[in-house]
């Protein structure tokens, strides 16, 4: 019997999902490069940003393929676009007023600014964060995906680990990099400098945006078993354990004791969510 030819159509889906396979793995590759390579620079002194700065981009890139993996491209990009502006603007409102983040200035570590207010890297920043923390979210979560809460469940938890992300990023950050600076305010207690409202302001922030942003989340042909989806939680893990070996380079104990406990709870949940 001849062999049945696959429609124009159906052939020219199937290239288009190698080249975007091709180019999902490509990514993750060049990311993991960079990685290694700024990693390395945390002992070999150089002064140009530019290594940090090629990690956030690949670190955004990556991260918006591999969703892509998962939803339509249109819809992807409207995501990061909602996260960017809307963050954008509420750093924007911080560095002016303090609200919600507490006090603090940009310096000119953070690189060139947008408007002469943001730093152009702070919204790609928050978009690898947030959506990281989600996709972490939902492989913690996974057991409980067909419960009717799970949406607001994910958003919840989402919002706790770009907290705990930020916990780990700060030390690095403010109080190695000097990306910003902040203002000592009259309560006492803080975090290598940070505030402690500081972290509930990006919970906070968090599930603002996701609440605009989820709609466009959500897979409108969802398949009949929910894959796993691990990319997410290593880029996640990958920053807390980047924040981490910087804290030992520069002795920063506190800051490698809570990283480590941060780093080892969250993956002990999400293997077992993924085991599910």
């Amino acid at each position: 019997m001849p062999t049945p030819k696959l429609p124009k159509n159906q052939s020219a889906t199937d290239f288009v999902q190698k080249i975007a396979t091709w180019f999902y793995w490509l990514l993750n590759f060049l990311l993991v490069a960079v990685f290694v390579f700024v990693l390395a620079k945390l002992f070999i002194p150089m002064n140009s940003g530019w290594p940090e700065a090629l990690l956030i981009l690949t670190a955004t890139v990556g991260t918006l393929a591999a969703l892509a993996r998962q939803l339509p491209l249109q819809n992807v990009l409207l995501v990061a676009f909602i996260i960017a502006i809307f963050v954008g603007a509420a750093l924007a409102v911080g560095a002016q007023t303090g609200i919600p983040f507490g006090p603090f200035t940009f310096s000119d570590n953070a690189g060139p600014e947008l408007f002469k207010t943001l730093p152009w890297v702070m919204p790609l920043v928050w978009v690898v964060v947030i959506l990281n923390s989600r996709g972490a979210a939902r492989l913690i979560l996974r057991p409980w995906r067909k419960t009717k809460s799970y949406g607001f469940w994910v958003m919840g938890l989402a919002a706790i680990l770009t907290a705990l992300f930020d916990f780990a990023l700060e030390p690095f950050a403010a109080h190695m990099k000097h990306y910003w600076i902040w203002t000592p305010t009259k309560f006492p207690v803080a975090w290598y400098g940070a505030p402690l409202v500081n972290f509930p302001a990006w919970a906070l922030v968090t599930l603002l945006v996701l609440a605009f942003a989820t709609p466009a989340l959500i897979n409108k042909q969802p398949r009949k078993k929910s894959s796993r989806s691990f990319h997410p939680f290593a880029v996640w893990l990958g920053g807390i354990l980047f924040f981490s070996i910087a804290s030992v380079s520069h002795g920063l104990w506190p800051a490698v004791t809570v990283d480590a406990a941060i780093g080892i709870i969250t993956a002990v949940f999400a293997i077992r969510g993924a085991r599910w």
